[in-house]
């Protein structure tokens, strides 16, 4: 049998009216009450006619989506987050891949009103993006974006702090040699994490290690490593800027007999899918898909609704999760034992 409203009404223990106010987003419902409607939403499975709403509504019920990879598990669980939470709203998302210019974007459905709105998830650079929505005056927002946009509204994680954080923990562990493997400079993610790292190795009295810069992928971490064993110059700790380049540098230990933790303490970044079941299990630092969604989807509802209204950044907290990669500094006394 087809769930209706008056199911989610009965689920929720609240009124058809407030149910309906939820789905119409309306301010005037409690926060509480919101989430109990949602909540027996996603339990029933219920779906609003995004059809006959768009109609009613003069929309086209559709949110377009830009981001420059699928090939990612932390921007996965993002889009997820984002899709859940605007089909509660009666919105399907469409996706465009896309490079660093905005020539994908005159090809893309954003053109002739074919989108309610428009999120640029982690964009290379956003700004020629930024200019054509504006023109067009479609609403959107940003997450992740590379440079601020005071007029824009967006979703950022504290960079600074992950990088920060993830530094500290390996200078708490005892470690004084670690080295930095930076993502591109273009992102300002990446900025930001070497910025935290940088200020963690202040803060300690220690200067870098060494700084290398790269891409997020695999072979970043696997031939920085290799280079650093070939010349014998390892260092004791590395903070990776993110889970790919951390599991590069791992492969590369691995096939060249170095042992992590015992000869290597390792952190990443993003906790991606990956990071918990290799062996041994990556020390990274989290950043909440659910959050950034539910908040990625929160501003865009508001800038839909209205577009002249205030701007607003959300700063998300990114935590820490503390696995198998990292150990204690081990100390050589002068007889030769730990």
């Amino acid at each position: 049998m087809k769930v209706n409203i008056f199911d989610v009404a009965k689920r929720s223990g609240l009124s058809v009216v407030t149910v309906s106010r939820v789905l119409n987003q309306a301010s005037s419902v409690r926060a509480k009450n919101r989430e109990k409607v949602l909540q027996a939403m996603r339990e029933l499975g219920y779906h609003p006619n995004a059809s006959a709403r768009s109609l009613a509504r003069g929309k086209t019920g559709i949110i377009g989506l830009s981001l420059t990879t699928l090939d990612d598990s932390f921007l996965d669980a993002v889009v997820k987050e984002l899709n859940d939470r605007l089909a509660v709203s009666g919105y399907f998302l469409a996706l465009t891949i896309s490079g660093s210019t905005a020539e994908a974007f005159q090809r893309s459905l954003y053109q002739e009103d074919r989108v309610d709105g428009v999120i640029l998830l982690s964009p290379v650079d956003e700004s020629e993006y930024v200019q054509e929505l504006q023109k067009k005056r479609i609403p959107f927002i940003l997450i992740d974006n590379s440079k601020p946009y005071p007029e824009v509204s967006s979703v950022v994680v504290d960079n600074f702090k992950g990088g920060y954080e993830a530094t500290k923990h390996l200078i708490d562990l005892g470690h004084r040699e670690i080295a930095h493997i930076a993502g591109p400079d273009l992102f300002l993610s990446s900025r930001e994490r070497e910025r935290g790292y940088l200020a963690a190795l202040a803060e300690a009295d220690l200067d870098p290690y060494v700084v290398e810069r790269g891409s997020f992928k695999i072979a970043t971490g696997y031939d920085t490593a290799m280079r650093w064993i070939d010349t014998g110059k390892l260092p004791s700790a590395v903070f990776a800027a993110d889970d790919h380049i951390a599991l590069g540098v791992m492969n590369a230990c691995m096939l060249r007999g170095v042992r992590i933790p015992e000869e290597l303490s390792i952190v990443g970044y993003d906790d991606q899918t990956f990071a918990s079941q290799f062996r041994p299990p990556l020390t990274t630092v989290r950043q909440p898909a659910d959050r950034i969604g539910e908040a990625g989807a929160e501003l865009l509802l508001e800038t839909i609704k209205d577009s002249a209204g205030p701007k607003r950044t959300v700063l998300v907290e990114p935590k820490l999760v503390v696995r198998e990669t990292t150990q204690r500094k081990q100390r050589m006394f002068d007889n030769g034992r730990e």
